[in-house]
Formats: structure tokens, sequence, C-alpha cells
């Protein structure tokens, strides 16, 4: 694990808490049936959405106010808009988020549903029952192949986070399946769309690869899957507003007929890096929004 100085307050704060939380345990060991992750982007994809994880996220250190809906009936709007998957936080201090919630979300939904969380220790497991759960790399530092293999165990499918080539390596050594690329630098919590571009051509094609945080927009999406996402995962920009409509938008992004990537390629080519300038004929009211917006995941 990485020296926490290195990390900003709020993040500090956050895994602080966590270990606070892991450190009561849990009652009893849990054993999931899941709903097939994979299959739910697979079936977006023949249904010509964008697989999408929408998160029903309250409120997060990077983001103002708070939203009070009830949060099974904004994941059910979320569904009704094309979501694949979603996300639920968990986290009470810092991101208001709740196991209750989770549970009361996964009896509402068939879609996959995945709990956000900080998971820090093999206890934390054993907290509620979800079909993917989240293991952030740079947390979990040594413990990352021991962590996946104890929620494995458990029945859960299991997304690694990271943020960098390093971090890439060491959850392909651990033997993770499923990727997400965080945009967000952890130390310093500011977003660069740039991150994912820059690791995904270092996935294997056989590795479900997900684009994570500051995707506000249609351009946003469109950008992190012509670099090579399978799914983006997106909070703030679904939370703000209608989420529904918000949700729709984004599975909606893709316009163009046969998706080019650079990814598993060492170097972006030509015509790849080419896909990212709009030229005269094509040049439209997107290319304004093609940079990264304020709304982070």
């Amino acid at each position: 694990m990485d020296d926490p100085d290195e990390l900003a307050p709020a993040v500090r704060s956050i895994l602080s808490a966590a270990r606070e939380r892991a450190s009561s345990g849990a009652s009893e060991r849990v054993s999931v049936s899941p709903r097939d992750l994979a299959a739910a982007f697979e079936r977006a994809e023949a249904d010509g959405r964008v697989p999408l994880i929408a998160e029903v996220k309250p409120t997060s250190p990077t983001t103002e106010g708070a939203r009070e809906d009830d949060p099974v009936a904004l994941a059910e709007r979320m569904v009704a808009g094309g979501a694949a998957a979603l996300s639920v936080l968990t986290e009470p201090e810092h991101f208001g988020g709740s196991l209750d919630t989770l549970e009361r979300v996964r009896d509402a939904v068939e879609v996959p549903v995945l709990r956000k969380d900080f998971v820090v220790d093999e206890a934390q497991l054993d907290a509620a029952g979800s079909d993917v759960v989240l293991l952030i790399a740079r947390f979990v530092g040594d413990d990352l192949a021991d962590l996946l293999a104890a929620a494995r165990d458990r029945g859960f499918q299991v997304l690694v986070e990271v943020h960098d080539r390093e971090e890439l390596e060491r959850a392909l050594d651990a033997g993770a399946t499923t990727v997400g690329v965080n945009n967000r630098d952890l130390a310093e919590l500011v977003v660069d769309l740039g991150t994912f571009e820059s690791v995904a051509h270092h996935v294997p094609d056989e590795v479900t690869l997900i684009a994570e945080s500051g995707i506000g927009s249609p351009a946003d999406a469109r950008r992190m899957r012509t670099a090579g996402a399978d799914a983006l995962l997106v909070g703030s920009a679904i939370m703000d507003g209608d989420v529904e409509a918000n949700t729709r938008e984004l599975v909606r992004a893709e316009a163009t007929d046969g998706k080019e990537t650079i990814r598993g390629a060492d170097d972006a080519t030509d015509e790849t890096a080419d896909a990212d300038d709009m030229t005269d004929e094509t040049a439209d009211a997107d290319e304004a929004t093609e940079t990264t917006t304020e709304h982070p995941t």
C-alpha cells in the first residue's frame, strides 16, 4: 500500500474509517450466486447500448450537497434508462451510503449490482451480499491476490480498480479478469480522461475493461469507448438531475458503426489518433464537450 501521506486528506479519512469498520468484523460468512456482469454488458452491446454501470451515489467528498431521493427509486429509473448494471455506494461517512441500501436495491432490480466501498480486509467481504465487489489495488497493496481469492471463494465477481500501469500489472498478476481504470488521481483528486487512454492499450483483450470517473457527457463516453472501454462506470453525471434521462443519454452515446480502438497496441496508430480530432465535415456541438467535464464519477 502507498504511503498515506501521498493521498488526499479526504481519501486518508475514508481509508481510516474503512479500517475501523473492518475491525468490527461480520457475524457470518456470506455466499452469493451472482448475476453475470459480462453477460449484462453483452446484452447491452447486442441492444445497441453503451454498457454502463450507473452509480447510486448520494454524495461524495468531491461533490456539493446530497441527493435525498429514495435510492431504490433512483436505481429503478437508471435501469429504465438502459443501465446494464448498477453500483451502490455503501461507505456511510463520506458518501452517505449503507449496506441496507445495497440490499434494497439488489432486491428491486434484476441487473448485476456492484458494492462500491473501500474493502481493505477480508472481514468486510462478509458485510453484505452483492454480485460484484470492488478492490482498489492502491489501497490493498500486497493483499490484492488474497482478497481477490477470498471474494471469489464467496461467489463474488470482482472489479479491481487501478490508476496506472504499475497497478495494472499487479492486478493482472493477481488474476484480475475485470479491471477498472480510475481517471481520478487519489493523491490530488484531479480527473484526467487521458489516464484511461494511457493504461487501456496495455490491458489484454480477454480482460473486461471499465473506464471510471470524469465521464460527464456523451462525448466523454465515446472517447473512453474509442480508447478501448468495454463499459463505463458513471456516478455524479447521472445523479445530477433526471437520472433516467441522464442514463439514457450516455447509453445512446455511440452513433458510429464499428468502433475503432487503440486497445491492444503499444502505440496509437495514426488512424486511431485521428479519431480524437474532429474534421471540418463532422465538427458539431459535441466538439465543445470533448474535454473532461466537472462531473467526477
